[in-house]
């Protein structure tokens, strides 16, 4: 195959693949496929948004957790450093 018979099958393909997309948005069942998609899109963003919200907020958590045993700590140092 040489280039320019390259270049016209992918043309072809591309104009193939461009007229079914147009066929498919016209349509009124490519509209409901489509806006299923989006709704489906949407829904896992607001999903996915709520897990990494949990997920800081279980950070923050274990953080805050953390700071509480540090300080504990410095003070059983102290109070022994005193007695």
């Amino acid at each position: 195959m040489n280039s320019n018979q390259k270049f016209l099958g992918g043309l072809v393909i591309g104009v193939a693949a461009g007229a079914a997309i147009a066929l498919l948005l016209s349509s009124d069942k490519g509209k409901e496929i489509f806006a299923d998609a989006k709704n489906s899109a949407d829904s896992f963003g607001h999903d996915l948004l709520s897990k990494f919200q949990d997920l800081e907020s279980q950070f923050k958590q274990f953080v805050d957790k953390g700071k509480e045993i540090v300080v504990e700590a410095e003070n059983i140092v102290t109070e022994s450093i005193i007695s």
